[in-house]
């Protein structure tokens, strides 16, 4: 089954190659979504697919680059419409 998946990634994850790394990994896991840097200095993760691949990244994201000390997660029905993975 196909979810949506929003985390939200506190820490020094800005200017560290945060969101490339986290693309490469949705990518590898055959997600859709986008990786968006926020104004107060979090990451906002959206991924779309399987449910097992989505609940994969989110395990992933605490081990990315920089200093991640805080991953909030929602999780939601597949808005759909997303292809690929962008950095933004």
């Amino acid at each position: 089954m196909d979810v949506r998946l929003t985390a939200f990634v506190k820490g020094h994850v800005q200017g560290v190659g945060y969101r490339w790394w986290t693309r490469s990994r949705a990518l590898e896991l055959g997600l859709a979504g986008s990786a968006t840097n926020l104004g107060d200095g979090r990451v906002e993760v959206v991924a779309e697919g399987p449910e097992q691949a989505c609940r994969a990244l989110l395990e992933l994201l605490p081990t990315g680059p920089g200093r991640v000390v805080f991953v909030a997660e929602r999780w939601g029905e597949p808005r759909g419409g997303l292809s690929g993975f962008a950095e933004r």
